[in-house]
């Protein structure tokens, strides 16, 4: 990929973690589309039916008003090897199908696709996921791939893919208990195994939080598992140049205080500094983006106070803005607190967690 000027990361819009059927209804549609121009983000992600989609609209109004609001779209897509299941369907297996959707896509203005439910890791399979990439070059299409194998080291060759999910995300606390008990665990497990091989669209972002004997399935208000800072340093933890969004509009306008943290977050690093961790049960990381540090740490399933040493930011006082765990964090999931630090050059960063909790800090450095 010789010309790499289109393939741009950024945050996206998503709709379907909180409104599962959500693209069927242009007017949902539009709301996310809204929050994207609101917060300045670059994308938008039209999920799964789009192609029933109704209420006033499809999904080429869809795509023209994203558009003409300066946000670029995205679309779902089912690869058509396991699940045929929601649609659309059949539309990018053979190539010359292929070539026809990726040239009117590219034609609408589409910047790139999200593909899911691949029937697992067979030659064949492998060999499709090469040639969506392919061909998608010539269309300038970015790609994401969903309910699929884990990353190969494509990215190197094939810029363009910008996440994979291959692991047991958000998704997996409202369509399955999977994540039941040992989320906490579990999330302070991945940076270490899944998310080393390369970038994981583990789809973070819930702002409604909840301790293991306090969470339910629900599909029409989905919860996560852990406390909210553990939620919102995950968009520092968790690589992914495709960082999703996931809850709703409203979610966000009712805990603002928590968004601030994350809505204006990069989603690629200038460098990044590990801090200490133990595989399941705490990880901490700082990375930097221009002269912005970021400090990240998610805890597993113990209350936990740790330590980290700032001199590598420099012989300076630091200054953070901190989102961290509130005092009730161990009973009520979803109680936080903002706080203003500054950490004198011969003193450490100390940082109190709850059983599932987490920290982000933010410190700007002055050149």
């Amino acid at each position: 990929v010789e010309d790499t000027e289109w393939i741009k990361p950024g945050m996206v819009s998503w709709i379907y973690w909180a409104y599962n059927h959500g693209s069927q209804d242009y007017q949902i549609v539009k709301e996310y589309i809204d929050l994207a121009v609101k917060m300045k983000w670059p994308y938008d992600l039209i999920d799964w039916e789009w192609d029933v989609m109704r209420n006033g609209g499809n999904i080429q109004d869809a795509v023209k008003y994203a558009l003409s609001q300066g946000v670029k779209p995205l679309v779902w897509y089912n690869s058509s090897t396991n699940w045929i299941g929601p649609g659309p369907l059949f539309r990018l297996n053979k190539k010359a199908d292929r070539e026809k959707e990726y040239k009117w896509l590219s034609d609408m203005g589409v910047a790139g696709i999200k593909v899911d439910f691949f029937s697992g890791d067979s030659v064949s399979t492998m060999n499709y996921y090469i040639d969506l990439l392919e061909d998608a070059v010539k269309y300038k299409l970015m790609l994401n791939f969903h309910g699929a194998t884990i990353p190969r080291g494509w990215q190197r060759t094939y810029p363009h893919m910008m996440s994979v999910e291959g692991v047991y995300g958000a998704e997996w606390y409202n369509n399955t208990p999977v994540l039941t008990n040992r989320a906490a665990e579990h999330n302070a497990t991945l940076p270490f195994t899944r998310n080393v091989v390369g970038p994981m669209d583990y789809t973070p972002g819930a702002m409604l939080n909840a301790h293991p004997e306090t969470f339910y399935e629900n599909q029409h208000e989905p919860m996560s598992q852990g406390t909210r800072s553990h939620q919102l340093a995950m968009y520092v933890v968790y690589e992914s140049p495709l960082q999703m969004i996931s809850d709703s509009p409203t979610k966000y306008d009712e805990n603002i205080q928590s968004f601030e943290f994350i809505k204006n977050t990069p989603t690629t690093w200038d460098e990044t500094v590990p801090l200490g961790g133990e595989v399941g049960e705490y990880i901490a990381i700082a990375r930097r983006h221009n002269n912005t540090w970021y400090i990240g740490v998610i805890n597993g399933a113990t209350p936990r106070h740790i330590e980290i040493d700032l001199s590598f930011i420099g012989n300076r006082p630091k200054k953070i803005k901190a989102h961290m765990d509130g005092i009730n964090a161990v009973h009520q999931a979803k109680d936080s607190q903002v706080k203003d630090q500054i950490i004198e050059n011969d003193k450490k960063l100390l940082i109190d967690m709850s059983r599932g909790g987490g920290y982000i800090g933010i410190i700007h450095i002055e050149k």
